[in-house]
């Protein structure tokens, strides 16, 4: 109980053009684009197209990437499998020896997949959970939602900005869900802030600050490498996916993909999502970016502390200043060679949310002082549920069932990504990036367009 206290291209042999063609016509019906908007979080209601699955039905879950973080959802599921009447029954990975852990993992033979594709072709699987290396999130969504399936995917939801598009434009075709696996969406406390915001309390809100701040003298991302990692364990071509610079096998890009940006976008596409999606959602009415101006370094190059590993192309220091288009400021730092992080604050004419950072489960609101006859202190604590994984997984398959928009959906998700891939141009481009939600356009601060990064945009791309 609450307490207030007052106080993309593609690998393998088949065209992915020609899958989609194909799937296209198992494809749901056009969603109404009448849609109304839910209070809190000022996402879309989900259209209810396809076969709607009935509380007493057993919903049956596809993985695809079963890694580290897969196999965390692969786990976390299974421990919920009788309360939330769901089943395990195949897994798809590039490498044999994951699709092994997995399986060991449910405890029973599942279906055993190297392409995705063949995964959905499975009519009894009706959702899918994406833990791919991130380059692979948007044709993985996008083949599920063209047959059908609604999908779980790790954040961030997209490598690129038309990828998110493209996410975007297919859950509104196929009237599938879309969870980004941004856990902090599904915390009461984020939720709890979108409540006290919208009733007018603090005011117009005008800035605010967050950051994920870790410190690994050792670099971070550099995970242990794996003897059954080789060349005869996967299929590393198809892992390569859309990159444009195809490389030979290499146990460190496997492991070690978020150093590098072909694969990710280091700090502002790992770390950040973890703070933003909630964060956007707590302002009770998320916003797409007008301006967003980011800049970061890494000159400690911290890799060298590792034997045998190359050195990262990402940031270990990066911070960002997003403007929205109500004037609301938002400045977001994350480093992994300093763990002090500044205060998670929501900033309003009339007052001020302290929203304790990750972990916590209350939020304070303090009054300013020229308010201080209006506005009153306030504590609400015992928010909860709390930020886990599993409540986040309950959140998406209990909509799966009611058709109702999931937590970090696509509204959301979209919004979220932007100001990902805008920060991302900016500190690789040097420049500061405007954007034109209405037509999908980027440009300069003199008003020189600019072209969203891709796969081979830069060399390390």
């Amino acid at each position: 109980m609450e307490n207030n206290q007052k106080q993309t291209q593609v690998g393998g042999e088949d065209s992915r053009r020609d899958f989609i063609k194909k799937a296209s016509t198992a494809a749901a019906v056009v969603a109404s684009s009448n849609i109304a908007k839910t209070p809190v979080y000022g996402q879309s209601q989900a259209p209810s197209t396809g076969r709607v699955i009935g509380a007493n039905e057993r919903v049956n879950i596809g993985y695809i990437g079963v890694g580290g973080q897969g196999q965390a959802h692969v786990r976390s599921m299974k421990g919920h499998k009788g309360d939330s009447n769901l089943a395990q029954i195949a897994v798809c990975d590039i490498s044999q020896s994951r699709m092994d852990q997995a399986e060991g993992i449910i405890g029973e033979k599942v279906g055993r997949y190297v392409d995705h594709r063949k995964l959905l072709e499975d009519k009894d699987i009706d959702a899918v959970c994406i833990a791919t290396v991130d380059h692979w999130h948007t044709p993985c969504a996008v083949d599920a939602m063209n047959l059908g399936k609604d999908v779980y995917v790790e954040k961030p939801m997209t490598r690129y900005l038309h990828e998110a598009w493209e996410i975007q434009d297919t859950v509104k075709r196929t009237g599938r869900l879309v969870q980004v696996g941004s856990q902090g969406c599904s915390a009461r406390k984020y939720h709890k802030a979108a409540e006290v915001i919208q009733s007018g309390m603090i005011g117009p809100l005008v800035m605010g600050t967050t950051s994920y701040m870790r410190n690994n003298p050792k670099g971070e991302w550099n995970y242990t490498i794996r003897d059954w990692a080789t060349p005869d364990d996967m299929d590393w071509n198809r892992w390569m996916g859309g990159v444009n610079k195809k490389i030979p096998f290499n146990a460190d890009h496997y492991f070690r993909w978020r150093k590098y940006y072909p694969y990710c976008a280091g700090l502002l596409g790992d770390l950040l999502p973890h703070l933003l999606h909630p964060y956007m959602l707590a302002t009770g009415a998320p916003e797409y970016p007008a301006r967003v101006v980011s800049l970061g370094n890494k000159a400690l190059r911290t890799d060298k502390n590792t034997p045998g590993t190359y050195e990262r192309d990402v940031d270990e220091n990066v911070q960002a200043i997003i403007e929205f288009p109500s004037g609301f400021n938002l400045v977001v730092a994350s480093a992994t060679v300093n763990e002090y992080n500044m205060t998670e604050t929501i900033r309003g004419h009339h007052g001020t949310l302290l929203m304790g950072g990750i972990g916590a489960n209350k939020i304070e609101l303090r009054p300013e002082r020229k308010f201080s006859d209006e506005v009153d202190p306030e504590v609400f604590d015992n928010l909860l549920p709390g930020e886990a994984i599993s409540h986040h997984e309950k959140n998406w398959i209990e909509c799966i069932r009611t058709r109702k928009q999931p937590n970090c959906g696509i509204d959301l998700a979209v919004k979220v990504q932007t100001v990902i891939s805008l920060a991302e141009m900016s500190d690789r481009l040097s420049i500061m990036c405007v954007y034109d939600e209405k037509n999908r356009k980027i440009t300069t601060a003199d008003g020189k367009e600019v072209k969203p990064l891709t796969y081979g945009s830069l060399d390390l791309s």
